[in-house]
């Protein structure tokens, strides 16, 4: 099937279109403009086109403080809110040598990994949609609701939170945080095989997604490709387990590897780290410390003069902060290092040869979020 597709592309008397998908968000996961070539229905290139939503982010954090800082970090991968967050609380917390209560690291803990299940829950119910199984968004929202009610009740949001802080937290959690969170690992644990009956074992599904858009260990490695689009190539790059934060440390889990490096083994990457994080959650949710949940912090927070980095787990790879400090209460630069734009760097490399239709569904399994790309 591939020669077919490679005796097309090669073939002078086929025709040459340049067509446009975008920038409308259905299927491109933001505002994305993709100029792809197609000749008939297989695609010889695709060229990204961003800055669609660019909000300057980055030059925006050199005038404010690092706990205003917080708030626009949420607004990148928004679906990574927590994570986000904890990035930029670990770069300053570490600048400045400050120990945050333990009481804290565990909630964080808890809040990123409830994160994930939330995120991988959206792009499951985005991704089946995509490939025209409208069932799963129903499905996937459905279950989502149940981690923003408890995000809600302890943060005061649903959607982009601002919880995290440098030292701690905005607020202790709600006294029914660990009810509910138990609760809901029981419901999850039991739905989750719906997935798999909805979704994973399906004939259409399965032919759609298995040997499609093949990325290689070493292309992920040279591209950057992190996170479940990575690992799904069988590159071992997750933050939690290379360099521990938060109580990582404390819980068993296992870092989900394929070899596969297809449609199918992003996807399954995705439904076993949803597993793994429930194990992670079972294990610190009824060992969570008492104490205070911010340490005592200056009024003002002002790094020393130097260079900072931190990088974190979220829901799409590793997401790194970079701080150049001159001393003052607002950072001199700060970069933000997305795993999203690597995601999509690879796009065009996965895609050719390949059907428009499967175009949709290798977008789909790098599960990549514009507006942390255009920041």
């Amino acid at each position: 099937m591939i020669e077919n597709r490679e005796i097309l592309l090669n073939d002078p008397n086929s025709e040459r279109y340049l067509v446009n998908m975008g920038p409308q968000h259905p299927s491109t996961h933001g505002v994305l403009r993709l100029v792809v070539g197609i000749k008939g229905e297989t695609v010889d290139s695709v060229q990204p086109h961003c800055g669609y939503i660019h909000r300057g982010i980055e030059k925006m954090c050199e005038h404010i403080t690092y706990p205003q800082i917080i708030h626009l970090t949420d607004r990148m991968d928004y679906l990574s809110a927590h994570q986000n967050n904890h990035a930029v609380c670990l770069a300053v917390e570490n600048a400045l040598g400050v120990q945050v209560p333990e009481r804290v690291q565990y909630i964080r803990t808890i809040m990123d990994e409830l994160s994930r299940i939330a995120s991988h829950q959206l792009w499951w119910a985005t991704f089946g949609m995509d490939l025209g199984a409208l069932t799963t968004f129903f499905y996937g929202l459905r279950d989502r609701e149940k981690i923003l009610d408890i995000f809600e009740e302890s943060t005061g949001s649903r959607f982009l939170q601002s919880y995290y802080t440098p030292g701690g937290l905005m607020k202790d959690i709600h006294p029914d945080f660990q009810k509910h969170v138990k609760e809901f690992l029981v419901y999850f644990r039991k739905l989750l095989p719906e997935y798999d009956q909805l979704l994973t074992g399906n004939v259409i599904y399965r032919a759609r997604s298995i040997n499609m858009g093949l990325l290689s260990k070493e292309d992920a490695i040279n591209y950057g490709v992190t996170g479940p689009s990575g690992r799904g190539s069988g590159f071992s790059c997750d933050v939690r387990k290379h360099k521990p934060y938060g109580v990582y440390h404390k819980a068993e889990f296992n870092e989900i590897l394929r070899t596969e490096g297809d449609v199918h083994a992003r996807y399954m990457v995705h439904m076993d780290e949803m597993r793994e994080s429930m194990k992670i959650i079972e294990q610190l949710i009824d060992n969570i410390p008492a104490g205070d949940f911010i340490a005592k912090m200056k009024p003002v927070i002002k790094l020393p003069a130097g260079e900072y980095w931190q990088s974190v787990e979220t829901a799409r790879g590793e997401l790194g902060v970079y701080i150049v400090s001159d001393g003052n209460k607002n950072p001199y630069r700060m970069k933000f290092r997305s795993p999203n734009l690597s995601n999509l760097g690879v796009l065009e490399k996965l895609s050719i040869g390949h059907k428009i239709a499967d175009l949709i569904a290798i977008g789909g399994s790098m599960d990549y979020i514009i507006p942390d790309i255009d920041r």
